[in-house]
């Protein structure tokens, strides 16, 4: 057996043949200071990865991954048509980043009630429009039905437009679209949703595309747009830069080339705030990492200290300063796994028990989210605790050189 390791497991288990047990505050400090550091770091990372997660998944279920539309000057919601035909489809599934491909028409209104008016932008969808997102966020009532003949002129509002309306699920309103010559619209409330991202809830109602089509006397070819939604998000930038020189050589049968953009070229302000959070994380990591090394430096000084006598008697028998070395730097990494042990458990129980139980609220109209996110991203988790552990030893190197300034003849005498 490695004799370092086999002295090192004595001293942690504090086997009175060789010493005294490890019980000094100090040591005790040291381990929380991991604890605490390496618990902070990890939950840390996991409210950051859950909030740019939860944050990014909002203006997604909104506007999807990838937007095509007519190249144009204009950026208003009212586009220029672009004709979708079999052929546009076919390309577009054809690529393999790719997973669904859906059509929309938006047209801003102004809702007139007894009481009230509100401009809003209504958002035309077809049969294969994907209701993943909304029956998530849906409060009541229920997506839009095509095949209900009891109810003409579908649409779900936010609970946002609702409370300022004082709408409900059932209820009519009537929309006014300006235009030549003014036109208007009467809908049923099929359900509601709520998101807490105040600026798409504020804005949205959704209803059926063939609606606004009738009202830009549109033929069934035409939308707005194009939906695009990929199957990995890490691969967005490279899969939309590919698709917009695609796209760029495309003409439909209006003669429109396809302009191609993703959502953080249409959502800039947003996806370069979530950047930005990365910045905190790092300082987090490296203030916890400086605290935890140095509360480890202090506690492995005092383990030194308290066995010099012990260091005497090996060097006595011939030990080499770097066996002795060896030893301690053992100690420290049980001490360092035991305080990183307690440090995951802590983080791992805090993280299950907000994801549960939504402990911390937050403000919805600042953050757009009701409570803290958490994303329990394992490999994450593993990078921190590899990190933090070979940062740690290597912070211990340096303290376990004062074993080389202990002589034996003055170190067997100290108590």
């Amino acid at each position: 057996m490695n004799s370092e390791l086999f002295i090192a497991r004595r001293i942690y288990k504090g086997e009175k043949k060789l010493d005294k047990q490890v019980s000094s505050p100090a040591i005790k400090i040291a381990i929380a200071g991991i604890s605490l550091g390496l618990a902070v770091m990890i939950v840390a990372v996991c409210i950051i990865v859950g909030f740019k997660k939860e944050i990014r998944g909002k203006v997604i279920g909104f506007g999807s991954h990838i937007q095509i539309t007519a190249f144009e000057s204009n950026v208003s919601y009212e586009h220029t048509p672009i004709a979708i035909s079999d052929t546009l489809i076919n390309i577009l599934y054809s690529n393999p980043e790719i997973s669904h491909v859906q059509e929309f028409i938006t047209k801003p209104a102004i809702i007139k009630t007894d009481d009230d008016f509100l401009g809003v932008v209504l958002k035309g969808v077809s049969d294969s429009y994907n209701w993943d997102f909304f029956r998530t966020n849906l409060l009541e009532g229920d997506i839009i039905n095509p095949d209900d003949t009891t109810s003409s002129n579908q649409a779900i509002i936010s609970k946002s437009i609702a409370d300022k309306l004082q709408l409900k699920t059932g209820d009519r309103f009537t929309c006014y679209f300006v235009q030549e010559p003014v036109r208007a619209r009467r809908f049923d409330i099929t359900g509601i949703y709520e998101t807490n991202f105040e600026d798409y809830d504020q804005l949205f109602i959704l209803t059926e595309k063939i609606i606004l089509g009738n009202l830009n006397e549109w033929d069934d070819d035409m939308a707005s747009g194009i939906e695009v939604l990929v199957k990995d998000y890490d691969n967005l930038d490279v899969t939309a830069q590919n698709l917009f020189f695609e796209m760029s050589s495309y003409k439909d049968r209006f003669g429109n080339a396809l302009y191609t953009r993703s959502i953080k070229d249409i959502n800039p302000m947003i996806f370069n705030w979530l950047e930005l959070l990365n910045m905190n994380v790092w300082v987090i990591i490296i203030l916890m990492l400086i605290v935890s090394g140095f509360t480890m430096i202090s506690g492995l000084l005092i383990i030194i200290l308290e066995r010099t006598n012990m260091i005497g008697i090996l060097k006595s028998i011939g030990a080499r300063d770097f066996s002795i070395r060896k030893v301690f730097l053992y100690l420290s990494a049980f001490l360092i796994g035991k305080g990183m042990l307690w440090g995951n458990i802590i983080a791992l129980v805090f993280c299950i028990i907000q994801h549960q139980f939504n402990i911390l609220k937050l403000d919805p109209s600042t953050y757009y989210l009701s409570a803290v996110p958490v994303d329990l991203n394992v490999i994450y988790i593993i990078l921190l605790n590899i990190g933090t552990l070979l940062v740690s030893l290597l912070m211990m190197i340096g303290p376990s050189y004062l074993v080389a300034r202990i002589t034996p003849s003055k170190s067997i005498k100290f108590e």
